[in-house]
């Protein structure tokens, strides 16, 4: 489950590709910022929880005050666009992509509170869905969870709104039924200037087959199950849930063949 030197390594590529903590003045500190990241990232891997950080790891209060400020300033999400542009790059891709792929995961929550939770009638599932969109490699463009009993075709636009004035080449958005309604097509075409394009199975088709371009986004949801923080949604807030799922991605994307 948990490789030390594997960890290591891969803390060390993080380190290397993030302009924040590049900036950051030296300090004299007890625990140096990387071994607070490489513990961040042993959370999320294997599903420890903060109080039984092994002791190896700085102590879990002053991980988790560094992991609630990282989240408040966004680092996280600097990770994942520096290495999501990295990973571009290599492809022989532009940094900003045209066309994304959007869907929906329900991910049932623990029995203590949180915010945003609901019933997902359709999967029979109490909780949070996560909401994400990705390029036509299955890389994370963006990611919002909210209450898993708010409906996909509703909730889309907030979703692919958070693409604004970040991918100024951005033109489509592929996804399944769930999204099908003129209303969300109009507001995206009018709003945003991109299209929507609906893509259904048939049932004309007797065995499984996966669909063009929509079958990057399931796969993105199969990535995660590599990581047990992401088992099940454990967190209390919705931004935390988010912080954790742009982690994993970051992570997966280290550990491709790309960059090795």
């Amino acid at each position: 489950m948990y490789n030390k030197k594997d960890l290591i390594n891969l803390t060390d590529k993080l380190w290397q590709n993030s302009s924040f903590f590049s900036t950051l003045p030296k300090r004299n500190r007890k625990h140096s910022l990387k071994e607070i990241l490489r513990a961040i990232i042993y959370v999320d891997k294997t599903g420890c929880q903060w109080r039984m950080l092994p002791c190896e790891f700085p102590k879990w209060q002053l991980v988790y005050y560094y992991f609630q400020k990282w989240v408040r300033e966004g680092v996280f999400d600097e990770l994942l666009d520096n290495i999501r542009n990295l990973v571009r790059k290599k492809l022989g891709k532009s940094i900003s992509p045209s066309v994304g792929v959007i869907d929906s995961q329900s991910v049932k929550s623990c029995s203590y509170g949180g915010q945003d939770r609901g019933f997902d009638g359709n999967k029979k599932i109490n909780g949070r869905k996560r909401h994400i969109v990705t390029d036509t490699n299955g890389l994370l463009l963006s990611v919002v969870v909210h209450a898993a009993n708010e409906y996909d075709g509703k909730k889309a636009f907030d979703v692919i709104n958070t693409l604004k004035h970040r991918f100024d080449r951005m033109q489509k958005i592929y996804a399944d039924g769930g999204y099908r309604g003129d209303e969300l097509a109009q507001k995206l075409k009018t709003e945003l200037h991109y299209d929507l394009e609906i893509t259904l199975r048939s049932n004309k088709v007797p065995q499984f087959k996966p669909l063009p371009k929509r079958w990057v986004v399931e796969r993105s949801f199969a990535w995660l199950n590599g990581f047990r923080r992401l088992s099940k949604d454990y967190e209390k807030l919705t931004e935390t849930c988010e912080a954790m799922i742009s982690i994993a991605f970051t992570c997966l994307m280290v550990n491709s063949k790309i960059m090795k």
